[in-house]
């Protein structure tokens, strides 16, 4: 009887590590994939001011959409603070916006697409909005297998207690996930715009290795 008492426990055993370890596994590779989204959301902050400064000489008139895209990409650097992805999500969208919004007023402004530098910039923006989206395809669906291994049973029985918390998903309204499109053609450009890359050192969420990925909430 005593050996069967035994063997009980060492199952028991090991079926904690195994499932802890598991556990850790998946929340590294969940915090590891929300340092990818961390990267790409600060190469577009870092492109905005850039962008600004390129427009404004032909763009004078147009103050309060300059201005509008200056607050929405300081309204996104704050919520990168936060580390929730709720929140970053809602303000990145803003920033969306108001990108969709200058692009379309450039229409205007043709002598823009000589300049080098806005051209570039869009290309720029292009690459970042692609990797940002694998980013959040691959973060998501790492936070989809954490947070289903903290809720089936037995796991969703001692997780909790074993400091395993979900995480929070990264989403973007629909019409921010396509890549604004400038065209200085007699057309309007697509509305369908999405945002773009930071200048360095001038904030985004917290690089890999320093706050990490978004709190679990």
């Amino acid at each position: 009887m005593g050996w069967i008492v035994v063997g009980i426990v060492v199952l028991v055993v090991l079926w904690l590590v195994f499932t802890y370890n598991g556990l850790i596994s998946a929340r590294n590779r969940t915090q590891e994939a929300w340092s990818e989204i961390d990267v790409e959301l600060k190469r577009r902050h870092d492109l905005i001011p850039n962008l600004v400064n390129t427009v404004q000489g032909y763009m004078g008139h147009e103050r309060g959409t300059l201005e509008a895209v200056t607050n929405a990409r300081a309204g996104a650097v704050a919520a990168g603070a936060t580390g929730d992805p709720a929140k970053i999500g809602q303000a990145e969208n803003v920033l969306s916006q108001s990108l969709r919004s200058l692009f379309a007023v450039s229409e205007n402004y043709p002598d823009l697409k000589a300049i080098a530098a806005f051209t570039n910039l869009q290309e720029n923006l292009t690459a970042t909005e692609d990797k940002l989206e694998f980013s959040r395809r691959f973060y998501n669906g790492n936070v989809r297998d954490y947070n289903i291994k903290l809720q089936v049973l037995p796991t969703s029985l001692i997780a909790g207690v074993l400091g395993f918390k979900p995480f929070g998903f990264f989403q973007a309204d629909d019409t921010d996930r396509a890549v604004p499109q400038v065209s200085f053609g007699n057309t309007p450009p697509s509305s369908s715009g999405s945002s773009l890359p930071p200048a360095a050192g001038q904030g985004g969420p917290p690089p890999p290795g320093s706050a990490g990925p978004p709190p679990q909430s």
